[in-house]
């Protein structure tokens, strides 16, 4: 081998000299292992660190190394950092070791470092866990479908053409930066801090005006001279000022132009740095990604997003099973929240096909990429409103196939429409996004759903376009929330298929729940009960089917809760605090103290004896499930009456109730411990028996007063725990002893004979400085016991999982 029995430095040395002699190889670029970098040429001022032109990062090993594993090590490290916010990236990632080395391009990979779902927190060095293995498929595919890899000896001259080929150029030496679509974004970033401020523009009656500062960056980027070369742009840049590239009396507030508030020096000096325009062939892909320099708030004002190409590649594969082989000549496409046209790309009868949007900006975005070589026709694609705008503004040939009772129902409404939520109630909303004619004209008819944006979609297609198909990606609360069901009356169409998606997958949505891809025949009126879906999870791998199910006429585990939690005595033990009945509340659903009780937002139930199994039994169905992106709309129901004669599930619920709260005695006296002094070594007697009264059975006098003072006595029969409860007890039962023999006089705190379990955990977890509890303790012999404690638990919850099915307080 070429590089034999040498340390990584040299091994390193000995590849700049060998291969990368021409470049500076002396930069350190964050946790980069190797860098090759273009050199400053002579005569010309250096340009900082973050602005150094990089030609390759690469992740650097000794001996012999899996070379796919160790490119994945670096884009791990590079994410995790976010080092290409912080300096410009390569056209190259890569990785070398004593025989080898391989390239990676950065573009293939550089939409990873944007998702909204990916985990960078894990560490890139472990290759077991689920991250590295996504990336790791995907940097292999890469790399042996585009020959990037070589070994020096063997393809030594192969190796050296490529270095050629693709790190040297013809501005060698220049200090001025390339631009392309690895670095547009970073390079915006910084545009952002240097040339923004000094552009004299009311941003906020910009953004309302649908212009972005992006754009004015885009105006920037693709000139020559200080003269915008692309004249579809929303805003051009002339020389010394940019104009808006709109009619006047589209423009609002907003001036015909816009001036430099410093004479343009922070502009001329920022560009001094880049060349530009990037390549033409760089163009096209920058202009159709205008939506990753969106900003934040533009993007939930507008409710759009960009559908991931995997997600239209299957929804067109489905497409193609329902309506045959030769659907795209069979059919009409009209996607009338096209956005930027992403939802069509791999459609090919262009004369089929009409795409409309909001935005001029994408229109014209969209007829440059038919420049380009976009499978759409120009007249087909235009400005259209679809919630205020009047079909008279169709292009007559979609108006024609509308219009034609025959024609319609070959007519599929293919969109991804906007998921933004405005208030139901008429001028009100998040800055009044639900307001429209569509939302005035259905409002009374659809009650909450009205606030939903693609609601509005779905109920003018469905009255207006009768008998069409629609084809749509939507939230599925369309099938199952309550504020749906005036929407579900009207809306009753025959569901063909289904499948479902992590909703974290689409650009800039966040929340673990799941989008559903449906397609719909308008022409047949059917009232939807129940359907099983296909489910994919975000690799696009198919999982297990879901059923979705309608729970209108059914009543709700809430309205269980508040009928037996009537008529309590006011000798309240605790408070539980409750939300919504679907899984996507779970975190919000738990028991403190009554001095804790919160006066806002959601349910409160006060807890008492005569509740109290109640209440642990609520808790417990509520909790024992997972929440998942998957069940996060599933509801759970007011149950049968088997739970009633089912002891053991109830001491069940019980004993995961007591050890999954968050009472804190420093709030009151502590009525949740459930051992005896005698059993944990308690030090002093505890200030209430209460639970343990509870637990052996003992009988209540005087309005159940006698639970509550220092002495009881009589017993009924004692209740009986399952096994697994017996075992969560013993478990709780160690964490009690152990804190109870601690050391205080060399502890922070006070020793506490009520505490609670939150007390304990607060004792041996601490917080950090932001008063967050730590996930973990110093003390080894805590962590193994309240890890125990928590395995039982969680082996309790599956023993209480199909009791909530059977007593159907979950329905499948």
């Amino acid at each position: 081998m070429k590089y034999t029995n040498i340390r990584e430095e040299e091994l390193k040395a000995k590849v700049s000299k060998d291969y990368f002699w021409l470049y500076d190889c002396s930069k350190i670029i964050g946790n980069v292992d190797f860098c090759v970098c273009m050199p400053t040429a002579r005569g010309f001022i250096p340009l900082s660190d973050t602005e150094t032109q990089s030609l390759l990062w690469a992740e650097a090993k000794k001996g012999d190394a899996d070379i796919y594993e160790s490119i994945t090590q670096l884009i791990l490290t590079i994410g995790k950092a976010r080092t290409f916010d912080k300096h410009l990236p390569p056209p190259f990632l890569g990785c070398f070791d004593y025989e080898k080395i391989a390239f990676l391009p950065y573009s293939d990979i550089q939409d990873i470092f944007y998702q909204n779902d990916f985990n960078w927190k894990v560490a890139p060095s472990n290759y077991n866990t689920k991250e590295f293995q996504l990336i790791l498929q995907k940097v292999k595919k890469n790399i042996d479908n585009k020959s990037f890899l070589f070994y020096y000896e063997k393809d030594n001259s192969e190796l050296k053409k490529f270095i050629k080929d693709n790190f040297a150029n013809k501005n060698f030496g220049l200090t001025k930066i390339k631009i392309d679509k690895n670095n547009f974004i970073t390079i915006y970033n910084k545009w952002l801090e240097t040339v923004k401020p000094t552009i004299a523009v009311n941003w906020d009656i910009a953004k309302k005006n649908n212009i972005i500062d992006g754009d004015f960056y885009l105006a920037d980027l693709l000139s020559a001279n200080n003269e915008t070369i692309k004249d579809t742009l929303f805003v051009l840049l002339k020389n010394n000022i940019y104009k808006y590239n709109r009619q006047q009396d589209d423009l609002g507030e907003i001036f015909r132009e816009a001036y430099f508030t410093d004479n343009q020096k922070a502009h001329t000096q920022f560009w001094n740095r880049y060349e530009r325009p990037p390549k033409e062939e760089y163009w096209d892909y920058i202009i159709e990604r205008r939506d990753l320099i969106v900003p934040q708030d533009i993007r939930e004002r507008k409710g759009s997003f960009f559908t991931p190409q995997i997600w239209v590649e299957l929804s067109q594969q489905y497409l193609a099973e329902v309506f045959g082989e030769d659907w795209q000549d069979e059919y009409y496409i009209w996607d009338c929240a096209a956005g930027t046209g992403n939802l069509l790309a791999g459609l090919t009868n262009k004369y089929n096909i009409w795409a409309s949007t909001l935005d001029n900006q994408d229109v014209d975005v969209m007829k440059d990429r038919i420049k380009n070589g976009a499978n759409l026709l120009e007249n087909h694609v235009f400005q259209f409103d679809f919630l205020n705008d009047d079909f008279s503004k169709l292009p007559k040939s979609l108006q024609d196939i509308i219009n034609d009772e025959k024609r319609r129902k070959k007519l599929i409404i293919y969109i991804n429409p906007p998921y933004v939520e405005g208030d139901a109630r008429i001028g009100k909303g998040r800055k009044g996004t639900q307001i429209s004619k569509i939302h005035e004209k259905y409002q009374k008819d659809l009650g909450k759903a009205s606030g939903e944006l693609f609601a509005q979609f779905f109920i003018r297609i469905y009255q207006e376009i009768p008998s069409c198909w629609l084809a749509e990606f939507s939230k599925i609360k369309i099938f199952q929330s309550p504020n749906f069901i005036n929407f579900r009356k009207i809306f009753q169409a025959k569901l063909k298929r289904i499948f479902l998606i992590p909703a974290e997958t689409f650009d800039n949505v966040n929340g673990k729940f799941p989008i559903g891809f449906m397609i719909w025949n308008l022409n047949k009126q059917v009232k939807f009960k129940k359907f099983k879906a296909d489910v994919y999870d975000k690799d696009g791998n198919a999982r297990e089917q879901k059923v979705i199910i309608n729970y209108d006429g059914l009543k709700y585990i809430s309205d269980w809760l508040e009928d037996n939690s009537k008529n309590i005595s006011n000798n309240f033990i605790g408070h539980l605090a409750s939300v919504g009945n679907d899984f996507q509340n779970q975190n919000i659903i738990f028991i403190d103290d009554v001095e804790r009780k919160r006066k806002k937002g959601g349910r409160h139930t006060m807890i008492s004896i005569e509740n109290l199994m109640i209440v642990s039994i609520y808790f417990s169905v509520r909790h024992s499930i997972p929440a998942t992106w998957i069940n996060d709309r599933d509801q759970f129901l007011y149950p049968n009456n088997k739970w009633k004669k089912d002891v053991e599930f109830q001491n069940d619920c019980l004993a995961y109730t007591l050890f999954n709260n968050n009472i804190q005695s420093k709030y009151g006296v502590n009525h949740w411990i459930p051992f005896t002094e005698s059993e944990v070594n308690a030090r002093e007697r505890f200030e209430s028996h209460f639970m343990m009264g509870f637990i052996s059975g003992k009988i209540i006098q005087n309005g159940y007063s006698n639970l509550f003072e220092k002495e009881e006595d009589k017993f009924c029969i004692k209740r009986e725990f399952s096994s697994e409860a017996q075992s969560v007890f013993d478990a709780g039962r160690e964490l009690w002893k152990y804190y109870h023999t601690q050391n205080f006089e060399n502890r922070q705190g006070t020793y506490n004979v009520n505490a609670s379990l939150y007390d304990m955990r607060e004792h041996f977890q601490g917080r950090n400085e932001k008063g967050k509890m730590n996930n973990k303790s110093a003390d080894e012999k805590y962590n193994e016991l309240i890890e125990n404690l928590r395995f039982t638990l969680q082996i309790l919850a599956q023993k209480i999982e199909p009791k909530i099915y059977e007593y159907q307080f979950l329905i499948n």
